[in-house]
């Protein structure tokens, strides 16, 4: 859904706003500048779709949203258990924001594992909406609860909400040919309702969503759509609500323009589709499934009308191989994976290497190491990109911050490749892939021309006046060898993984002349054309935070906490990872204290102390989860003091 909005204006991350009013009717409107929701039930409950549906609607409303779905690796993890919880996390505001909070002021809670498995996120005096229903002994055994505690008091300082949510949608659909499980599975569009009611959200967008979605089961759709409606209604009528919340749109929070709510894997392949169409090219992707990179394949699948082919290979090798195929047939090829298909790639990224051809190689990064955790979050593949492959084989690397920056970041990703004849290395990651945000739709003429010219004949006379061509002439400016599309007539040439003889292309051994190719591409790859790295230090601060990736929202959230308590502080965000911007130096050497959250062990870290000899401070985390504002704020504040 898209909405408009107006004029900019910069708003820190703010907290409730106490202002009240009485509406026409009986209970309290009461106006909040933000609020954080999670929807948490069985991964079979539908809470992604929930939480979804949610965001939509909130998007449509024209609210500024941040998003953090959370779910099992596992198709259908065992029911009621905590590692088989689902939930999906909602941030919504009238001014900008940049996470999808820290601790949840609402929490529905499906079943009694999800009430364990997110109750300790929850601050005190948040409300807790449960689905009494499910509050069985067998289900509470289950997950190790001894007592109810609905009834042993252990939930006292929260507002809790109990709600037989199961027998309610029963309830409501009873004149629906429908069995009694059948009815149980619409729970989830009975709570998606009643906080529609509580947080005014748009209704038509849903009910219209469900008929589409199941318009070839009109019956199905209908009943949805009556427990959306029942949820609503208990809402109005209950005496448990006495209170519904207003958050107003973000109007001022962005440019001028049309904005849709959209989700990193779904803005990556949206820039995919724009590069293509200004560089003139067919886009060609080489993938095999995987978590968290799937939804790319899926997406890029429907949009044949923009000259899209997709292959789903046998395998993550056949499918680089398949990339690599049509990229030097003229393709604009791109192949996606996670962390393990990176490794599986790596023989075939190294051949992309050595044959100078351009490739995006997709890496949407998830917790490792080996399989690991399938759809929890980790940025550990840095090391991995820069040095994963033998010999001497560098390729440039790029990182988008957030869901929407997805889209500029495939947009450069694919101007690197083929100005400079190189694999790119794009570096996203699970909370990027699945969280969303608002994005502004751009205009077709502030995208850049990426458009290039294939070899169209022989660019080199030798010395007995005879015109040729060579597959490695290069190009003085950016040291890229022309690109010749098989077939052309006199352009046949030889290129492959046995180093070649600069300039000919032709099979060589000779010490020198590897030496001199080895030293030629990275000199291609370092000199790159990368915008320098802009710092934000408003208040000439002596301690620089420095990121990269996904982490742009918290740390940001940070920095904004801390100079709202009067602290000083700088702070950077690298998109280009190889090569570094050319004042990166400088900027680092201008601090007396640069310290690094990262997602990982510490691998931008390694990389800036072990090239510009600065003693960087590591900051990190492991656990598959994003990083919180606050917990980096605190961590920020001993780095500032210490």
């Amino acid at each position: 859904m898209t909405s408009q909005v107006s004029s900019p204006a910069e708003h820190a991350d703010g907290s409730v706003v106490g202002e009240q009013r009485k509406p026409a009717g009986t209970k309290d409107v009461r106006r909040l500048d933000r609020v954080i929701i999670r929807f948490a039930g069985d991964s079979g409950d539908g809470m992604q779709l929930t939480g979804d549906r949610f965001t939509s609607e909130t998007a449509s409303f024209g609210n500024d949203l941040s998003t953090l779905p959370n779910f099992p690796a596992e198709i259908r993890a065992p029911a009621g258990t905590l590692p088989g919880v689902s939930s999906f996390q909602l941030h919504f505001a009238d001014h900008d924001i940049l996470t999808p909070g820290d601790a949840p002021n609402v929490l529905v809670a499906m079943n009694p594992a999800a009430l364990k498995a997110n109750i300790a996120d929850v601050p005190r005096g948040a409300e807790i909406i449960v689905n009494t229903d499910e509050f069985t002994k067998r289900a509470m055994h289950k997950v190790g609860y001894p007592t109810s505690p609905l009834e042993d008091g252990s939930l006292d300082g929260y507002s809790v909400h109990p709600v037989p949510l199961t027998t309610l949608t029963v309830e409501a659909l009873k004149d629906f040919d429908l069995t009694r499980k059948e009815a149980e599975r619409s729970k989830n569009m009975f709570a998606l309702g009643l906080l529609s009611w509580m947080y005014h959200r748009p209704t038509e967008g849903t009910e219209k969503f469900l008929t589409t979605k199941f318009a070839k089961k009109p019956d199905v759709a209908a009943a949805n759509i009556a427990a959306f409606r029942a949820g609503w209604n208990f809402g109005e009528t209950t005496e448990d609500f006495a209170v519904s919340y207003e958050i107003a749109p973000a109007t001022a929070a962005f440019p001028t323009g049309t904005y849709r709510n959209i989700s990193g894997n779904l803005a990556l392949s949206y820039g995919l589709i724009a590069a293509s169409a200004q560089a003139d090219l067919p886009l060609y992707l080489g993938s095999y499934p995987i978590t968290p990179a799937s939804d790319i394949l899926h997406e890029l699948s429907r949009h044949k009308n923009f000259g899209v082919r997709t292959f789903q290979a046998e395998d993550e090798i056949a499918g680089i191989g398949a990339a690599l195929g049509a990229a030097f047939g003229g393709s604009l090829a791109v192949t996606t994976t996670s962390g393990p298909g990176v490794a599986l790639k790596s023989e075939t990224i190294g051949l992309a290497v050595s044959l100078e051809l351009p490739l995006l190689v997709i890496d949407i990064q998830r917790g490792g190491p080996s399989t690991g955790l399938p759809t929890k979050t980790e940025q550990a593949d840095l090391l991995q990109a820069m040095f994963g492959r033998n010999g001497e084989a560098p390729v440039p690397i790029v990182a988008p911050q957030t869901p929407a920056d997805c889209f500029d970041a495939a947009i450069e990703a694919a101007r690197i490749a083929l100005a400079y004849r190189t694999p790119v290395l794009l570096l996203s990651d699970g909370y990027l892939a699945n969280g969303s945000e608002p994005w502004r739709i751009p205009e077709t003429d502030e995208l850049p021309d990426l458009r290039v010219q294939f070899a169209q004949g022989p660019n080199h006379t030798l010395n007995d006046g005879t015109e040729v061509f060579w597959p490695y002439k290069r190009d003085p400016q950016t040291l890229a060898r022309p690109w010749a599309i098989p077939g052309t007539p006199g352009l046949e040439h030889r290129i492959g993984g046995i180093e070649k003889q600069d300039g000919t292309g032709n099979i060589s051994y000779d010490p020198a002349n590897h030496d001199f190719m080895v030293r030629t591409r990275q000199a291609k790859i370092d000199g790159i054309a990368v915008p320098d790295v802009e710092v934000d230090d408003p208040h000439a601060a002596t301690t620089l935070v420095l990121g990269w990736g996904s982490t742009y929202g918290p740390i940001t959230a940070a920095v904004r906490r801390l100079r709202a308590a009067g602290e000083a502080i700088a702070q950077a965000h690298l998109r280009h990872l190889n090569p570094f911007p050319a004042n990166l130096g400088t900027v680092l050497k201008a601090y007396e204290k640069v310290v690094i959250p990262e997602m990982n062990l510490g691998q931008l870290a390694t990389l800036v102390r072990a090239k510009y000899l600065v003693d960087a401070h590591s900051y990190n985390q492991v656990n598959g989860m994003p990083f919180k504002a606050e917990q980096l704020a605190t961590a920020l504040k001993e780095a500032i003091d210490g």
